[in-house]
């Protein structure tokens, strides 16, 4: 019989054990609420960028490059919260209204 090492798996009795926090299923509406304004400004900041930068509107293409890297930078972490509000909302497993920071 081959040897095998077990100090490095995980099995269900890892995920049993009991942890010293608890974990609400309470919606964060203030954070979720803020996350989805995030997601929206950073989506609508990279869309006028990008048409700034194609000179369809008014602006330069410094203007257009500035507004959709600032769309950037709110739409990213407004996406990553209001993904894990969501599937926290649908039940995924790893996934808790607790892994959104408070505001």
């Amino acid at each position: 019989m081959a040897y095998v090492d077990h100090s490095f798996s995980i099995s269900d009795e890892d995920i049993m054990i009991e942890t010293s926090y608890s974990v609400s299923n309470r919606a964060p509406v203030k954070e979720i609420a803020f996350a989805i304004v995030l997601l929206l400004f950073g989506s609508i900041f990279i869309v006028a960028g990008i048409v700034m930068a194609t000179h369809k509107i008014g602006g330069d293409r410094a203007h257009g490059i500035f507004f959709a890297g600032l769309g950037s930078v709110l739409f990213l972490p407004g996406f990553y919260y209001t993904r894990i509000a969501y599937y926290a909302y649908k039940g995924y497993k790893g996934f808790s209204f607790d892994n959104i920071p408070s505001v």
